[in-house]
């Protein structure tokens, strides 16, 4: 094969300069195979000429680059010649063999299709980084090395030039695998710390869903809880730390930590979150969270909550008309020098609401506010049961398993009750009016209410004795006005009293000769739990609860 036909060009050379003189190629060299050399030029100080690259053999300088190199002719691309380093690769090749036969190696990495395009185009193209049969990966460059006359008649040349990678793809994949470790212990770490098993309420049925973002992004910090806080009402909570990664992931699993400590102080909302803050802060100061913490109260049929930072919660009545609670929203969690605020938005019966982090709504190419009207959009024809919106709402937001962020989502109804389910639940109420005949008339509205509630003999006679106890500690350290409130559900019976003293009454160990000091004592015997709080038009409730007994069937 004569090398002087394709003016070979390897990677990284200029082409030879475009005016050669005739006169510098001995006439007895140019049927040698060596590409003709330009006239070198001689030192001014006398030694000997430095030699141009157009005095260089081809055939020698290939051979002795370490690249593979293989040179191909044709539409059959048929060997024209291997160099050493491509022979000790892969073995000796005869040349005139087509590729599709001589070079098995260069068909399984799918190269032969990028010599046709080469050849017709006249272009050079990379494939990167392709591992091969010998176990060691090669970036190729294939180059046109013909001229126009001859690709127009069918032939002209391609050189394929192999460069050994190997050593920059091992340290690539360890690269790699470091990554999808540390992202699968953050994915654990962070599913570690999201609750295993949603609390379930009586009075709201509840479904979540986490999913964390695609393999090329690092996990982030959404968290979501729901929380029991005792007497029928619910904390609901969802959060969006931010950053990603392990350290992420670890202070979403301290705050989340942090509101289940606060939540049992039953604090309003906004003191949660002030208390919150400042723990962030602490934590870490450079590390911001969002947050929004709600709490269900069934008797008043409101949702009353206190965002830091975070998305508005969306409510679909049982109309099927969404509203978003926007307002009352202070800045993220760790910012500090805010004062929080509580705010409410109704969810009687048949409502849904959507608690969600930004993963759902949020999109490089929109704004959030229309992925917030999508939503919105999409809650107002969700129906079903917590867990079918929750899904639908996913689906509808466009969200995959290799989606750019973690979405975090908690859905929440409180079910329109009819029928045999609704006389399982039931309220009733009395105003403590008067004096001391006030605790005589609670305790006879107690039993005629329980009666009427068919309670076993045992259970009336305890919810009669706890409603007595706490009547009477309201009437001797509260103020009026004062309420008595009984309410049953499916699982349990709740004695709630209300009065106008904010403060909290305490259990303690009364001495022989006291004669108070012993209500609180004896309501903590004998029911499941009881509890107290401030209300937010100040005074306070205080309510103890007993479990129904199994239905037997």
């Amino acid at each position: 094969m004569n090398f002087t036909r394709w003016s070979a060009r390897l990677p990284g050379t200029q082409r030879r300069a475009a005016a050669r003189t005739e006169t510098a190629v001995s006439p007895d060299r140019r049927g040698e195979g060596s590409v003709p050399a330009a006239r070198a030029e001689r030192p001014a100080d006398g030694t000997a000429p430095v030699p141009a690259v157009d005095e260089l053999p081809a055939r020698d300088v290939l051979d002795r680059v370490p690249a593979l190199v293989a040179l191909v002719h044709g539409p059959d691309h048929r060997i024209a010649y291997v160099n050493d380093a491509y022979t000790t690769a892969f073995g000796a090749r005869a040349t005139g063999v087509a590729a599709r036969e001589a070079l098995p190696e260069l068909a399984e990495l799918g190269l032969l299709p990028l010599l046709d395009q080469v050849l017709r185009s006249g272009k050079s193209r990379t494939l990167k980084s392709r591992k091969a049969v010998d176990g060691r990966s090669y970036t190729f460059t294939c180059t046109p090395v013909a001229e126009d006359g001859d690709r127009d008649a069918g032939g002209g040349a391609v050189l394929v030039f192999a460069t050994d990678v190997t050593d920059h793809a091992e340290a690539a994949e360890r690269l790699r695998a470091s990554e999808r470790r540390q992202r699968e212990t953050a994915v654990t770490l962070q599913r570690s710390l999201l609750p295993q098993e949603l609390e379930q309420p009586d009075d709201l049925r509840i479904a979540a869903t986490y999913q964390p973002g695609g393999t090329e992004a690092a996990v982030g910090g959404d968290w979501y809880d729901v929380i029991t806080l005792g007497g029928g009402r619910t904390a609901l909570v969802i959060g969006d730390v931010m950053g990603r990664g392990v350290r992420a992931a670890a202070v979403m699993g301290q705050l989340r930590t942090a509101v289940r400590a606060y939540a049992r102080l039953d604090l309003p909302p906004h003191e949660v979150l002030q208390l919150l803050d400042g723990l962030a802060a602490e934590i870490d100061a450079n590390q911001i969270a969002t947050c929004v913490y709600a709490v269900h109260d069934p008797n008043e049929g409101r949702l009353v909550y206190a965002s830091a930072g975070h998305l508005p919660i969306l409510v679909r009545d049982e109309n099927g008309t969404v509203s978003r609670a926007d307002e009352p929203t202070g800045p993220p969690l760790g910012t500090g020098g805010w004062i929080h605020s509580s705010g409410s938005i109704a969810l009687g019966a048949g409502s849904t609401a959507v608690l969600y982090t930004d993963g759902l709504v949020e999109r490089r190419d929109a704004d959030l506010d229309e992925g917030i009207a999508a939503l919105e959009g999409a809650l107002a024809g969700a129906t079903g049961s917590p867990q079918v919106v929750c899904d639908r709402l996913v689906r509808s937001a466009g969200v995959t398993a290799d989606h750019d962020d973690d979405v975090a989502v908690l859905v929440l109804q409180h079910p329109a009750r009819t029928g045999p389910d609704g006389d399982l639940f039931r309220n009733a109420a009395l105003e403590l009016l008067g004096g001391v005949e006030a605790a005589p008339r609670a305790r006879a509205f107690a039993s005629g209410v329980l009666t009427s509630w068919r309670f076993p003999a045992e259970l009336h006679d305890l919810g009669v004795l706890a409603t007595s106890e706490l009547v009477a500690n309201s009437l001797q350290h509260g103020i009026p006005p004062m309420r008595l409130r009984l309410r049953r559900t499916d699982r349990r019976l709740i004695v709630e009293v209300t009065d106008g003293d904010d403060h909290l009454p305490r259990r303690r160990r009364a001495e022989p000769g006291d004669e108070s000091g012993r209500g609180i004592a004896i309501v903590a015997t004998i029911a499941s739990s009881w509890g107290c709080r401030r209300t937010p038009g100040g005074g306070k409730a205080v309510w103890c609860e007993f479990v129904l007994p199994k239905a037997k069937h």
